[in-house]
């Protein structure tokens, strides 16, 4: 069974990452305790991830909510039903539509079995989630991270965690993904608390709004 994150290890974790890693202890110390983030696993949250792709969080959540609005039952089937006019009165992009019709189709279909995910490992998740369109390696690992809170998960194209590591850590310049990748191995197995801390440092930190995507 795939090991999932929970209010103990979460704590744990981060005791271990203060005392390993002095510039994410300053964080905690700084900032206080990261929230755990989670959030519900389902199409509902896939959609919203959708929606977080390129823009603020505040922007996805105001498209996400006026879909939601809109369609009443946030369903695949329901999705199905929307003309392009009701997906851009609610802000979302014609591109978007086309990935949110497509998640539709993969979970109707059940090429998509959502009710699965739990219980494969990471790679097979990814491999899952990323046959639908619009779908990328951030956007599985956001959903492994907070949605089925696997423990060691490592979003290296967020660009939020790429300028908290460079905060942090006074680089000459925000790592890219292969850097980051290089650099995240310090944190091991606890990566997505790390990410977590990070998120934390990026959200608290002055002139910051949102963590945006990758």
């Amino acid at each position: 069974m795939n090991s999932r994150l929970t209010l103990e290890t979460f704590n744990k974790a981060l005791t271990i990452l203060a005392h390993r890693d002095a510039d994410l202890g300053a964080v905690i110390e700084k900032f206080g305790k990261p929230p755990i983030w989670r959030r519900p696993r389902g199409f509902a949250t896939l959609v919203l991830l959708i929606l977080e792709q390129q823009v603020s969080l505040a922007s996805a959540r105001a498209a996400y909510d006026r879909l939601a609005a809109t369609a009443v039952d946030l369903r695949p089937e329901k999705m199905l039903t929307l003309g392009d006019d009701e997906f851009r009165a609610a802000g979302v992009s014609r591109q978007k539509t086309r990935y949110i019709r497509h998640l539709s189709e993969c979970v109707l279909d059940r090429s998509l079995r959502m009710d699965r995910l739990g219980r494969m490992d990471e790679d097979d998740v990814r491999a899952q989630l990323m046959q639908v369109k619009g779908i990328g390696f951030w956007t599985a690992d956001v959903y492994l991270l907070m949605s089925l809170m696997r423990p060691d998960v490592w979003p290296v194209g967020d660009i939020a965690l790429q300028a908290a590591v460079h905060d942090i850590k006074g680089l000459g310049a925000r790592p890219d993904p292969a850097a980051l990748m290089d650099i995240g191995e310090q944190w091991r197995p606890w990566r997505s608390v790390a990410a977590r801390i990070l998120w934390h440092h990026y959200l608290s930190a002055p002139r910051r709004t949102g963590k945006g995507q990758r």
